[in-house]
């Protein structure tokens, strides 16, 4: 790479409602502040919200093997998982409808997208994952911990809900943005991570996405 050139940064496509977004995002922040990686969070709404049908018609056996791969996945990384309390997309589980009305993923991403915006992103995404999909605390909507879990990223809490509301219009725009991107890169699901025109999904393709940018770094350096 030519001294002053900028390194070619990673798209990181990440959903509230996806458990292994979350495996990932605390990886990510790790290897970008250990290889100087330039992360850009492109937080997109769920799959089930998108495509309220796809549920409807996966293979019964999937959410059981769901369960048990993000089980093991949080033991191997020191953490907790359980299917959150609420869940971040009102859905029937067992027949895969998706209710009409939906609390809470819009709120969600749309202070991601806020966060991310104002340098935070991930960080943010960690902490309110964090709470969702770690089993910690039921009623992660209610009370303080969505404030909380702001102020750990460095954030305003009461501005970035104010800011939710009032600039919903704009926030859903960018949503649907990032997931014309998504899928221009060349997949549909999270977590995603597109370098250079590449895409990586999932959390274990994060080797991979090493092992591409330390490729491309050592012929850049030649």
């Amino acid at each position: 790479m030519a001294t002053g050139e900028t390194p070619a940064p990673v798209d990181f496509y990440f959903s509230f409602r996806s458990p292994y977004s979350w495996l990932a995002v605390r990886q990510v922040r790790a290897l970008a502040e250990a290889h100087a990686l330039d992360v850009t969070l492109r937080v997109v709404r769920p799959l089930a919200v998108r495509t309220p049908d796809f549920f409807k018609s996966v293979n019964p056996m999937w959410p059981p093997y769901l369960f048990r791969d993000v089980t093991r996945i949080a033991e191997r990384l020191g953490l907790t998982f359980r299917w959150p309390r609420p869940d971040p997309v009102v859905q029937d589980l067992a027949s895969g409808t998706i209710a009409a009305n939906q609390p809470h993923i819009g709120r969600l991403s749309r202070m991601g997208v806020l966060a991310a915006e104002q340098g935070a992103g991930l960080a943010y995404v960690e902490a309110v994952s964090h709470l969702i999909w770690s089993g910690e605390v039921d009623g992660w909507d209610q009370g303080e911990h969505l404030a909380r879990a702001a102020i750990t990223a460095g954030l305003d809490p009461m501005a970035l809900e104010a800011r939710a509301v009032a600039e919903a219009g704009r926030l859903d725009a960018v949503l649907l943005a990032h997931e014309s991107a998504q899928a221009a890169a060349g997949h549909w699901g999270v977590p995603l991570f597109v370098y250079r025109n590449e895409p990586f999904f999932g959390q274990d393709r994060l080797s991979d996405l090493m092992w591409r940018i330390t490729q491309n770094r050592r012929t850049e350096a030649d």
